[in-house]
């Protein structure tokens, strides 16, 4: 074998190390994609809690659409468990938004999923599950009762017509005179003469002590 024979082979073999690496080489390099080395790991993706939320929270009620009409229309979805509508103490009008409890979470998830931004009577109703850490301890109080509302004038007539002691009716008679006063000096300060009426019981008798005779 000549020199140029040697050379060539050299060549060859310098050629054949640069291209391929030697077993243990180009441990640290990764595999271009796609090609034999490469292995696909799937992604574990996180497990969706399980839904144990029974209540439903409906917001933009509209007017007329109260608990019997309410009952009515979501009992086609599943058993219905409680439902109540906020109203206002005073006037008992509703405030356009309520809860309502079914017998099971999977009836639940399907009526806020399902109702949830659908039109009913122009509103668009808002629909979203109530986790049960979230429900208020006092949500359902009253709730098989109905709503009462607060017989306002009722009160105010009790507590108007009931006996006065003698010193709430003396408070009563000087406030009375008092307002009397100012009101003859707005009508003098006005320049109008007029004679105003003189109250009538506005001077009470003082109490008399009566004394019993020891025999």
């Amino acid at each position: 074998m000549g020199m140029r024979d040697k050379k060539r082979n050299q060549k060859r073999v310098l050629a054949r190390r640069t291209a391929a690496p030697r077993s243990g080489e180009g441990k640290d390099f990764l595999p271009l994609e796609g090609g034999p080395g490469k292995r696909i790991r799937k992604q574990q993706q996180p497990e969706e809690p399980e839904n144990t939320a029974t209540v439903v929270y409906i917001g933009h009620i509209p007017h007329g659409f109260y608990e019997d009409q309410m009952q009515g229309f979501f009992k086609q979805f599943g058993d219905i468990k409680r439902l109540r509508i906020a109203r206002n103490r005073k006037t008992g009008k509703s405030k356009h938004y309520g809860f309502i409890e079914f017998e099971s979470p999977a009836v639940a998830k399907i009526v806020a999923d399902e109702m949830n931004n659908y039109l009913l009577f122009e509103h668009t109703l808002r629909v979203t599950l109530v986790p049960p850490e979230k429900v208020h301890p006092k949500l359902w109080k009253g709730v098989r009762r109905g709503f009462i509302p607060i017989d306002r004038v009722a009160i105010e007539r009790k507590r108007h017509n009931k006996d006065k002691s003698i010193e709430e009716h003396k408070k009563m008679v000087e406030g009375i005179v008092k307002r009397d006063e100012k009101r003859r000096k707005r009508i003098k300060a006005a320049g109008i003469e007029y004679e105003c009426p003189a109250l009538i019981g506005s001077i009470q008798p003082s109490a008399k002590k009566i004394k019993f005779d020891e025999n």
